[in-house]
């Protein structure tokens, strides 16, 4: 209850720091360069990146700087992967859902998710936030045949030096909130990896609009997905 009614009074404070951050942030392109291809020898292993604009590389200037570039040169070194990139900045989970209609007929092994940094500042629901992904859980499995699906965790958006304060507070306790669900929903799905990666809050770690990842923070984050897929891919 006490919760609710200092939200109710930050109301406006955080309606006013939103709109005033979404004229004043640098805005980014999406990175150049492929969103398909084939790459490596081994193994053949069927990868699909789907997501929002980290996803699709906001904040560097290529792909091969970007998350899917960086995680195909490290699984390429074992595997013959066969990749496809699906994002778009400002995705939400509900949007995603949708843009899973232009893969019709095709098959996957494992699928990486970037998802819910616009479904915390669209303030999804708890119960919305989880029918979504299972949603989804269930579209990847039936329709392509997914063996393995692992969903980052959404940043510590308090951190993000775009956002004021308290509206990087809001933002990042329901960041958290919405990583707690998640985590659990994965506990109880032998097909679903939760990944938290730990990047910092160094200055390094986030592009020139204080709000995406640098090249560095791709890489990090691109080697922790890869040993997930690893791990779980036969060899």
């Amino acid at each position: 209850m006490r919760g609710t009614l200092i939200l109710m009074a930050l109301a406006p404070v955080l309606l006013w720091q939103g709109r005033q951050v979404r004229r004043s942030t640098l805005r980014l392109p999406e990175a150049a360069g492929s969103r398909h291809g084939c790459l490596g020898r081994g193994q053949p292993l069927r990868l699909l990146v789907l997501g929002d604009s980290a996803a699709a590389g906001v904040g560097v200037a290529n792909q091969d700087q970007a998350l899917v570039g960086q995680l195909i040169a490290q699984l390429s070194t074992d595997y013959q992967v066969s990749w496809q990139l699906l994002a778009k900045s400002g995705l939400t989970s509900q949007q995603l859902l949708h843009t899973l209609d232009s893969l019709c007929g095709q098959q996957y092994d494992s699928v990486v998710l970037s998802i819910g940094v616009n479904d915390v500042i669209a303030g999804t629901s708890d119960t919305l936030w989880l029918a979504q992904l299972q949603s989804l859980r269930d579209r990847l499995n039936t329709e392509f045949k997914v063996q393995h699906i692992i969903i980052s965790a959404i940043p510590p958006m308090q951190h993000f030096v775009a956002l004021p304060w308290p509206l990087n507070d809001y933002l990042g306790r329901r960041a958290r909130r919405l990583n707690r669900l998640t985590e659990q929903m994965a506990d109880n799905c032998g097909d679903l990896t939760f990944l938290s990666v730990d990047l910092g809050i160094s200055s390094q770690m986030l592009a020139a609009d204080g709000f995406h990842p640098s090249a560095l923070a791709y890489s990090v984050w691109a080697e922790h997905l890869a040993t997930q897929i690893l791990n779980f891919s036969p060899q």
